[in-house]
């Protein structure tokens, strides 16, 4: 009855409008002062900071830097325009250009809203200019954007990791062959939505009608595409040198972080001339905002969690559905639905910090890899940046292009919500997908 009341009473703060920091913190300062020793409001500062004093956290402002340097450049569109270049024979390119240049720039920024807005602000012009749909350019972007949170370096996962006290490095194997099985699923749809509005467009054309930018030949010769080549370059100089640090055993992630943030600024120093301090004024000032923001978000997470357990909440409803004694797989079904359910209406970060608690122990009681659960749980997490009613990268796409009407752009992204759910299937039959890199890297467990 008390976790009853401790949900409710969330709830209730959260639909109030009060931000999702205040709300849990709120709550959780209520009940300690309601249900717990008098003396353990003394100890909210002590505890925060205990909770947050982790190294792995320490990593999170320095990747939102390195995202803020590359997402405040003209980066996302050099990138965009380079792999548009050389893909643009293939039917359904300019959408397959898209899908690659959010799964590179995610791996990069770490960050869904960053990827949305650098790639989409050139993207979606660039798509509707030559014919496709509003619908489809939005849904695509926003769908891409989502990788963010999946591919390395992923802030969310970093979270997951902390949560579940696994290994950062192994979890951010583990998305990376999930990761590139959605790219090529993105893609896929891409080149079967292209040819069907290309047919489209041409029967309408044969018919009498106006000729659509579809039917439009668009050339790029051998040189203009290898002009555009050393935009591109730099950043894969940047992703594999991060990526070789990490996984090379040359840095801690906190020191990769580090070593991305200097690389990313170095770079847009060196290729944009971007140095001096009122270039940089915008990058630092973003950084600085999104990082408190998230931070404070964490901190009373934590606390929010610190005080479940110490009520014996989580224990009490790990208990309780461990008592019920469902089978492996509804067990896993009925809490990647509770995923979903708070996907709806919650960030990645407040669902992961406030369900570990009692999720975890019975899934892992049940025999789970919590490695391979951490990377469906943020697929399913994935589906809630695209969907109704929250969905954030819904919302950046409608800033991006405010002309395109809401419904279009939530029409746009459900083919892709249903992609991720064929995702979700293909990692329960051949969780290899996602264990099989990090345990011939790192071994298995």
């Amino acid at each position: 009855m008390l976790g009853v009341f401790y949900g409710v009473a969330t709830l209730l703060l959260m639909f109030s409008g009060m931000p999702i920091a205040f709300a849990l913190g709120v709550v959780a300062v209520s009940f300690m002062y309601f249900f717990m020793p008098a003396a353990s409001l003394d100890t909210v500062t002590q505890n925060v900071y205990e909770e947050m004093a982790s190294i792995t956290l320490l990593s999170i402002p320095l990747f939102i830097l390195k995202g803020a340097a590359i997402g405040k450049s003209p980066a996302g569109k050099d990138l965009y325009s380079a792999i548009h270049t050389w893909l643009h024979k293939v039917p359904g390119g300019l959408g397959i250009a898209n899908v690659v240049a959010c799964a590179l720039f995610a791996a990069m920024a770490g960050s869904s809203p960053a990827t949305c807005s650098a790639i989409g602000s050139a993207g979606i012009p660039e798509m509707r200019k030559r014919g496709y749909s509003p619908g489809f350019a939005a849904g695509i972007i926003a769908a891409g954007g989502t990788l963010g949170i999946l591919l390395p370096p992923s802030i969310t996962m970093i979270l997951y990791a902390v949560a579940a006290e696994q290994s950062l490095g192994r979890l951010f194997l583990a998305g990376i062959g999930p990761g590139v099985l959605l790219v090529v699923m993105f893609a896929g749809y891409a080149v079967y939505r292209a040819r069907k509005e290309y047919k489209a467009a041409l029967a309408v054309y044969e018919s009498g009608g106006t000729k659509s930018a579809y039917l439009h030949a668009e050339n790029f010769t051998f040189s203009q595409k290898i002009e555009m080549l050393p935009r591109v370059l730099p950043f894969i100089v940047l992703l594999i040198g991060v990526m070789v640090a990490l996984y090379g055993g040359f840095a801690t992630p906190s020191e990769t972080a580090g070593l991305g943030a200097l690389l990313a600024l170095g770079l847009i120093a060196i290729v944009y001339g971007i140095w001096k301090p009122k270039d940089l004024s915008p990058i630092l000032t973003s950084t600085i905002k999104e990082s408190t923001m998230l931070l404070v978000i964490i901190g009373m997470s934590l606390l929010y969690s610190y005080v479940m357990s110490y009520l014996h909440i989580s224990q009490s409803a790990a208990q309780w559905v461990v008592a019920m004694q469902l089978s492996k797989w509804v067990l896993l079904a009925v809490i990647l639905l509770m995923v979903i359910v708070f996907g709806f209406f919650l960030p990645p970060v407040s669902i992961i910090l406030m369900t570990a608690p009692v999720i975890l122990p019975p899934l892992k009681a049940a025999g789970f890899d919590l490695i391979w659960f951490g990377v469906v749980m943020t697929i399913v997490m994935e589906m809630g940046l695209i969907h109704p009613p929250v969905g954030l990268n819904i919302f950046v796409i409608k800033n991006i292009a405010p002309d395109i009407p809401l419904r279009d752009v939530i029409w746009g992204v459900m083919p892709f919500v249903a992609l991720m759910f064929l995702a979700v299937l293909l990692l329960c039959l051949m969780p290899g997908i996602a264990v099989g890199l990090p345990n011939m890297i790192m071994g298995t467990k």
